[in-house]
C-alpha cells in the first residue's frame, strides 16, 4: 500500500502541474496550443537517440495531418456542392 507521504507528494505534483497549465499570466491558450501542436508534429516526445524513430514519427504525424486537412477540404467541397 502506498505511504501517505507518497500520496501527498503525488497530489502536490499534480496540483502544481495543473497550476502551470492553467496560469493565464504565463501565456495565452492559443500560444500553448500552438506550441503543443508544434512539439507533437516535430516528435519532441520521441527517443532522440534513435534518429529513425524521430524521423519516422515526424513523417507519420505530418502525413496524418495532411490527410486530415485533405478530408476536411473534401467534406466542405462535398457539402457546398449540394450533390
Amino acid at each position: 500500500m502506498a505511504e501517505p507521504k507518497d500520496n501527498d507528494k503525488e497530489s502536490r505534483r499534480i496540483l502544481e502541474r495543473i497550476a502551470r497549465e492553467t496560469d493565464p499570466a504565463d501565456s495565452s491558450f492559443v500560444t500553448r496550443t500552438a506550441k503543443g501542436v508544434r512539439d507533437h508534429v516535430a516528435a519532441a516526445d520521441a527517443d532522440r537517440s534513435d534518429p529513425i524513430e524521430v524521423w519516422g514519427t515526424r513523417l507519420g504525424r505530418i502525413l496524418g495531418l495532411l490527410l486530415a486537412l485533405g478530408l476536411m477540404v473534401w467534406l466542405v467541397l462535398f457539402l457546398t456542392r449540394g450533390s
